[in-house]
């Protein structure tokens, strides 16, 4: 069975999409409520589900830290999700799953204002649903999202994208196909700051093609923060509105439609600002 082409001659990507083109992106808070602040992402057909639990006091104190709180992260890939090799499950202890935690946990290290909570910990359990390219990018935009929702002080919001070059032509918010035969890069950034918290690459490429995906990245982050604080709005005056009923449907306060796809689509980005 042949693979379909990624990018036709009339510039269409195998799943219809242009070039600079997002995926349909949900955006929900407060998803779980057994959590102190949780978070659902969706970027196509890519579902994460991230739940934070704490700030709260170490459960082990001999490896809690006296100024600061320790960030723990846990990372479950399921069958059912798609993200499987050969029938098997990836585990805790599986070089990619491991690789994956330690970009979360060095991702949000430097974000988390820890020192405001020392002698505690904070534990983030990223939650794979479905994956079809673009897994790590909606795992830290969701844990971004969680970490507000529980209430955790950051410095900034951290917003990820993924995007690749296909010949001279870069490409962003990649499916699972374009993942596999493009060299791709994931870039996390602080929108206030414009600093960078996170890039990863998968393959050498030039120096040039580097530079231009790089450049798309952070222009499309402006746009992700965008979404994102349109979900913490709504889910504030939905808490603002639910307090005022006297606390009924706090839990579903956070559920808003899929962000529009009229807004993030065919984008002319800003690039002299990256």
């Amino acid at each position: 069975m042949s693979r379909p082409e990624l990018l036709s001659s009339h510039n269409y990507r195998s799943d219809g999409r242009r070039p600079k083109e997002l995926r349909d992106i949900g955006l929900t808070l407060g998803s779980h409520g057994h959590a102190d602040g949780s978070a659902t992402v969706s970027h196509g057909l890519t579902c994460v589900l991230v739940t934070v639990y704490g700030p709260r006091e170490a459960k082990n104190r001999a490896n809690s830290l006296f100024d600061r709180a320790i960030l723990n992260v846990n990372v479950d890939v399921p069958l059912f999700s798609g993200g499987g090799s050969a029938g098997k499950k990836r585990g805790r202890g599986d070089k990619r799953t491991l690789e994956f935690t330690s970009n979360i946990k060095s991702t949000f290290e430097p974000i988390i204002q820890t020192q405001l909570y020392p002698r505690s910990q904070i534990d983030i359990s990223v939650q794979v649903l479905q994956q079809d390219g673009g897994l790590l990018q909606a795992s830290i935009n969701a844990t971004t999202l969680a970490l507000i929702d529980a209430g955790v002080a950051l410095n900034d919001y951290v917003c990820a994208m993924t995007c690749a070059l296909h010949d001279t032509v870069p490409l962003l918010d990649l499916t699972s196909i374009e993942e596999s035969d493009l060299p791709n890069l994931t870039v996390a950034v602080l929108p206030r700051s414009r600093k960078i918290t996170l890039l990863t690459l998968e393959t050498r490429i030039h120096m040039d093609r580097f530079e231009q995906m790089f450049e798309m990245g952070g222009a499309a982050g402006k746009v992700i923060h965008e979404e994102m604080l349109a979900a913490v709005k709504r889910r504030t005056e939905r808490l603002v509105t639910a307090m005022g009923k006297g606390g009924r449907d706090v839990q579903h306060a956070g559920a808003g439609g899929a962000a529009t796809a009229e807004r993030i689509r065919d984008l002319d980005f800003e690039m002299e600002d990256f």
